[in-house]
């Protein structure tokens, strides 16, 4: 990644824009990579991707729902081209289909649809946990790595890591504060709880915020599977996490009044993970309460073991 693309990754507008560049096709502008990832960042695709189908829609229909898969991995060397289908124009609903392209290759599928509010409709959610530190309370996860790094007798080579997670923390557009982690209740659910704010913003209009809301939604997210496995970090031996990468990623926005500058909670549980897959569910409210968006993903999930050698006989 080149340090023009970090510069402009700090700044969570610079992060989600694209340029338009046809009537249905647009481009991207900087791409960043997380330390240790395999490619781009997907919550900076699944936004770049909404901001694309946002602008092909009439501007009374909001966005309520996206589904998309990750089929290969971005290379931030090469801009990504979005390419917008228009599927569907309904009184209530408008669906769009976006497929983004690099080298020649779709590398991501995003399906997403938009809805003319309801208001007058009856409403219901799940409260926010009542027991969940204060936001200004909680430590930024940069502070957190800081303090890692400087632990008596840690290997070289793991206190560079955390020194690279520190520096990424505090350049990032998304200040990350730990409220909870592995919180386990009565029934055995284990739960991990992050305040997500996103660094210096005005307070945009809901279209822009959505797309805030699904970079951010991907931060700290499959990660939750790891946790519940209990698999070590920088260490190898069956017991230790081999990789992560996201297979799929959906959202489901309840809320056009929210401001991801004041702050979300972002309650994260994982009900499964089995054969290297693992899925994680996460719940966005504000600092008011209010249940924003539901998510769910499923990733690859690996600890760092072989499989058992073929043992089928030859026909």
């Amino acid at each position: 990644m080149e340090d023009t693309d970090q510069v402009e990754h700090e700044k969570i507008t610079t992060a989600l824009e694209v340029e338009q560049i046809e009537v249905n096709l647009f481009r991207s502008k900087a791409l960043w990579v997380p330390t240790r990832a395999r490619g781009v960042f997907g919550g900076q695709v699944i936004s770049q991707a909404i901001v694309s189908a946002t602008n092909c829609v009439d501007p009374g229909f909001g966005l309520h729902s996206l589904h998309c898969y990750f089929l290969l991995s971005a290379s931030p060397a090469v801009p990504i081209l979005y390419f917008v289908e228009r599927l569907r124009e309904g009184r209530s609903y408008s669906t769009r289909s976006v497929k983004a392209v690099q080298n020649g290759k779709i590398i991501f599928h995003l399906l997403c649809s938009f809805h003319r509010g309801e208001p007058w409709q009856p409403t219901y959610q799940w409260p926010m946990p009542h027991d969940v530190p204060n936001l200004e309370d909680c430590e930024l996860e940069e502070t957190l790595f800081r303090r890692l790094a400087s632990r008596p007798g840690l290997h070289e080579k793991v206190r560079e890591i955390y020194l690279t997670y520190t520096e990424e923390r505090t350049k990032g557009p998304i200040a990350v504060r730990r409220a909870k982690r592995d919180d386990s209740s009565a029934d055995g659910t284990i739960t991990s709880m992050y305040w997500m704010q996103s660094r210096s913003i005005p307070h945009y209009e809901a279209p822009f915020q959505k797309c805030i809301l699904a970079y951010l939604s991907d931060l700290n997210f499959i990660t939750a599977a790891a946790n519940v496995l209990k698999l070590k970090r920088y260490a190898r031996g069956p017991d230790a996490h081999s990789m992560s990468s996201t297979l799929d990623h959906s959202i489901y926005y309840y809320n056009d009044d929210f401001d991801c500058g004041d702050g979300l909670l972002y309650v994260v549980v994982c009900p499964r993970a089995a054969s290297g897959r693992a899925i994680v569910q996460g719940r966005l409210y504000s600092r008011a309460g209010s249940l924003v968006a539901v998510t769910t993903q499923e990733g690859v999930v690996r600890a760092d073991r072989r499989a058992p050698e073929d043992t089928k006989a030859k026909l």
